[in-house]
């Protein structure tokens, strides 16, 4: 088992930069549907991914679903991307789910492969760095399910999210029956999906759905910049250990206590012979800031 597990927790291969771009397939406007932004300054290491839509509420169609996937594959390649993180640049939305006027018009069997292409649009969330979900509107359906892929959410405290599919005859397809009971247990979620309820913004941090929930602003972008200040909380730490803890705590937790404990091991000795661990050691003894490079 340690033999199989070691094979699958390798850090990921040397990346390649992105260039700051908007994905280059085009919806009815002929605008893209996402845009992708590598931030500089003191925020530089955060990189965005503005969702565009607001014809459809950023309903994950077609397009934007394959924006999304090819902007993901690119930036998993970028090592200076140290948190990944998703917002909206439709006021008051951030993701309305599933564009369910666009499924209308496909055959049952066209609707079984775009839903699992949703599913695997969410595991390609599982990025290797962090990754945060600003959500300051609307998050329903397919839009809370991206939100749950994501490591750490921060909401606007009247932002409206659920799980309603079971209000349209459908139950959640991308991921929710799956990530929301590891998130709040498995009886909690089983009310939440068999209701189809809706939860504020303030209701979610209470039941422990979104990690921060604020006050929205005139702008309508306060959950972005909460996610935005958090992400800088995140910067300053060892890249590699921050992803390698990350693959701990996301494989231990498919797995018994003592498989996981081994998980963590095998993790712990990748992280041994980087230069961030010994550049934390030394900064530790001569009383300095840390300068960790990523390697």
């Amino acid at each position: 088992m340690l033999r199989a597990l070691t094979s699958t927790l390798r850090l990921p291969r040397p990346w390649r930069p992105l260039r700051t771009r908007s994905c280059a397939s085009h919806g009815a406007t002929g605008d893209p549907e996402i845009q992708v932004r590598a931030l500089t300054g003191r925020d530089q290491g955060i990189t965005e991914i503005l969702m565009n839509r607001p014809s459809a509420r950023n309903a994950l169609g077609n397009i934007l679903v394959s924006e999304l996937l090819e902007a993901l594959a690119q930036l998993r390649e970028d090592q200076q991307v140290r948190v990944l993180l998703f917002r909206s640049g439709v006021k008051g939305v951030f993701c309305a789910g599933a564009d369910l006027k666009e499924r209308e018009q496909m055959s049952e069997a066209e609707v079984g492969i775009f839903v699992q292409r949703l599913r695997g649009l969410m595991n390609e969330i599982a990025f290797p760095a962090p990754t945060i979900a600003a959500m300051d509107g609307f998050a329903l359906g397919g839009g809370l399910e991206l939100a749950l892929a994501c490591d750490l959410r921060v909401a606007a405290s009247s932002a409206v999210m659920g799980l309603i599919e079971t209000t349209r005859g459908l139950l959640p397809g991308a991921g929710g029956t799956q990530r929301l009971p590891r998130c709040l247990g498995a009886a909690l979620a089983k009310e939440l999906i068999f209701t189809g309820r809706r939860l504020s913004g303030a209701q979610a941090q209470a039941l422990g759905l979104v990690n921060h929930a604020v006050s929205q602003n005139e702008e309508g972008n306060a959950a972005y910049h909460r996610a935005r200040e958090l992400a800088q909380e995140i910067l300053p730490q060892a890249p590699i250990a921050v992803r390698l803890g990350k693959v701990a705590i996301d494989r231990g937790m498919e797995v018994d206590i003592s498989s996981g404990m081994a998980i963590e091991g095998i993790c712990y000795a990748q992280n041994i012979p980087t230069q961030d661990r010994l550049e934390g050691m030394a900064a530790f003894r001569e009383k300095r800031p840390p300068r960790f490079v990523g390697k």
